[in-house]
């Protein structure tokens, strides 16, 4: 399994739902998904089986399919706007990011060609980014703003704050900069 990075900045993480945008020649589909999943910081697998039935009501509650523990995740401003956004362009869709393919009609995009998309838009801006760059973006984020490791490991639902640390990157560098930064 190739390892995805985080992206580290506001800007660069509208960058990349610019780029989605463009790649999918003007279809709102994997930017929405990428600005939702980030909001929510969900694994793929679990943001691909939201429905409108869940979404509309500002919270999504999912028992996790890697672990299978229940979440509850309050939906911010930015994700309620993207589903009234989508629900309105697409009244009768049942999942938040259906695809409109005679292939695949009434089911939800596949995460392989999420991945496809993620990767694309990744390769172009040399970063490597893909599904599951969602989280790892929301969890540096949120560790770069000063949030504690604690609270972080708990909105990404991870069994230790060690686990956490590594998830989101923080190296050795970061590590050895703090004798530096600290002095007695």
């Amino acid at each position: 399994m190739q390892l995805v990075e985080a992206v580290k900045t506001a800007a660069e993480v509208e960058q990349v739902a610019h780029k989605l945008l463009l790649n999918a020649r003007g279809n709102p589909l994997y930017a929405d998904l990428w600005l939702f999943g980030l909001q929510v910081a969900l694994r793929i697998s679990d943001l691909l089986t939201i429905t409108y039935e869940e979404a509309l009501h500002g919270r999504v509650v999912i028992k996790e399919s890697k672990t299978g523990k229940v979440r509850s995740i309050k939906l911010n401003e930015r994700a309620v706007a993207i589903v009234r956004k989508r629900r309105d362009a697409n009244p009768t869709h049942t999942y938040l990011f259906q695809v409109e393919s005679n292939r695949a009609k009434g089911k939800a995009v596949s995460r392989v060609a999420v991945a496809t998309a993620f990767k694309a838009v990744g390769d172009e801006l040399k970063i490597s980014l893909g599904t599951h760059s969602m989280r790892k973006t929301r969890g540096w984020l949120m560790h770069n703003s000063g949030i504690s490791i604690e609270m972080i490991c708990k909105v990404l639902n991870h069994s230790s704050p060690a686990i956490t640390m590594v998830y989101i990157g923080i190296t050795q560098h970061e590590i050895d900069s703090t004798y530096d930064d600290f002095v007695i």
